[in-house]
C-alpha cells in the first residue's frame, strides 16, 4: 500500500495531525528569526536598544561582512520557507531547511571565532538562545525528512 501509484505519479499519504502542529508551530517559532533580522536591519539602533543593547552592540551587528548577512537572510528566510513548505506538504521542506541550517552553521562559525562579541552579547542567556535554535532547526529539518520518507511529503 506503501507504493501507491496514479497516472500523475506517487499518491501522497494523508497528513496525520501533528504535521499541522509542527508545522504552525515552525511557522511561528521561524518568524521571531525573521522579525529579529528585519528590525536589525531597518532600525539597528533602536531595535538593539529595545534589548538592552549599547552603542558597542550595535557597532559591532553593524560591522558584520556583507555574507554574514547573506548567510543570516539564508538562515531565518529559509527556515520560514521551509516552514511554508511543510505546511503544503513539500519534500522541498527538506532541502529548504538543510539550506537554512547551513546559514545559521556559518553565521554561528563566524560570531564563536570570529572578531570577539562584547561582553554583553557574550552571556549564558545568548548561549542557552543559541543552543534552542540550533535544537529546533535540527528538529524541523530531521521531522520534514521524516515525513519526506514516510511519504506524506510530495
Amino acid at each position: 500500500m506503501d507504493n501507491l501509484q496514479s497516472e500523475f505519479g506517487p499518491i501522497r499519504k494523508p497528513a496525520p495531525a501533528h504535521l499541522w502542529a509542527v508545522g504552525v508551530i515552525s511557522l511561528l517559532w521561524n518568524s521571531f528569526g525573521c522579525v529579529d533580522y528585519t528590525m536589525t536591519k531597518l532600525d539597528p539602533v533602536g531595535y538593539l536598544a529595545s534589548m538592552n543593547m549599547g552603542p558597542t552592540e550595535v557597532a559591532y551587528m553593524q560591522a558584520m561582512p556583507v555574507w554574514f548577512n547573506a548567510f543570516w537572510a539564508l538562515g531565518v528566510w529559509g527556515s520560514l520557507a521551509g516552514s511554508v513548505l511543510l505546511l503544503l506538504r513539500s519534500r522541498h521542506a527538506v532541502t529548504v531547511f538543510a539550506l537554512a541550517l547551513l546559514g545559521l552553521l556559518v553565521t554561528q562559525l563566524y560570531q564563536f571565532f570570529g572578531p570577539p562579541m562584547p561582553p554583553a552579547m557574550a552571556t549564558p542567556a545568548m548561549y542557552g538562545m543559541t543552543a534552542v535554535i540550533w535544537a529546533s532547526m535540527a528538529f524541523f529539518l530531521w521531522y520534514a525528512r521524516k515525513m519526506a520518507v514516510q511519504g506524506v511529503l510530495r
